[in-house]
């Protein structure tokens, strides 16, 4: 023993503190949401409160074999032979509303449809309605209580759907001064924000949930659209959420309570 060489000895790994309880956080989130990568995951673990690094996340994913999602393939972007983009950018919220129709089933074989209205800018969802028929009347019910809340947009982008180009539909929105942006036929990656959304929409809940009723659809889509706008991590706004939930401080009476005058 006196005769060997100090390299020729080892200390046994102990391990970093606290790594049992970040790999099972980590686990955790990936079995909630197994559409999340690591590094939407490590958005989640700062939330709670977690102070780690992306390579400390990635080091345990890997481990740990859990799988990263598979990435979307590759869109050509919508050029002219000038190199100018034909289509228009938000700038501002408010500026460019974009609105689509998804599809799917309930277990008992019945279509239902969802009309999906999002902000470009802010990325916020700001409505879903679910429906098991949605014609051009109902995009105007939804779009005119939308407009009360947030007010008219200045542009608002859809195909060239029926439900869309109704002569009430554009009418009206004409009336409100509001701009129609319609993409080319058959050319969906120009309304890139709203079909982005919807995959999200499909890939995170629609192929994981089984609805039975309308109803149900109905509350489940709800609940997953105020996840998507108040907690889940948009790689594109940092990894914050689109419209994050305001939480009023501790000992800080609401504006409307009577003592506060007092």
């Amino acid at each position: 023993m006196v005769g060997q060489h100090r390299s020729t000895q080892r200390k046994r790994p102990s391990g970093r503190p606290g790594e049992k309880a970040l790999t099972g956080a980590i686990i955790q989130l990936a079995e909630q949401y197994g559409r999340y990568g690591y590094r939407r995951v490590t958005a989640l673990l700062r939330r709670d409160g977690w102070h780690v690094n992306q390579k400390r996340v990635y080091r345990i994913w890997r481990r740990e074999g859990l799988k990263v999602p598979q990435k979307q393939p590759k869109r050509g972007r919508l050029w002219l032979n000038d190199g100018s983009c034909v289509r228009l950018r938000p700038e501002r919220p408010n500026h460019v509303w974009s609105y689509d129709f998804v599809q799917d089933r309930t277990h008992d074989g019945r279509v239902y449809r969802m009309l999906c209205i999002i902000d470009e800018f802010t990325r916020e969802c700001l409505s879903i309605r679910v429906e098991r028929r949605l014609n051009s009347q109902n995009v105007l019910e939804e779009l005119s209580q939308l407009f009360l809340i947030h007010g008219p947009p200045e542009n608002i982008r859809s195909d060239n759907g029926p439900e869309f180009i109704a002569t009430a539909v554009r009418g009206w929105l004409g009336r409100l001064g509001v701009t129609t942006l319609y993409i080319e036929p058959g050319s969906p990656w120009e309304n890139g924000y709203c079909e982005s959304f919807n995959s999200k929409l499909r890939d995170e809940f629609l192929d994981r949930e089984i609805v039975y009723t309308l109803k149900e659809a109905k509350a489940l889509i709800e609940w997953w659209r105020r996840h998507y706008n108040q907690l889940r991590p948009h790689s594109s706004l940092g990894y914050n959420p689109p419209a994050p939930k305001t939480i009023l401080p501790a000992g800080l009476p609401p504006p409307y309570y009577e003592g506060a005058a007092a």
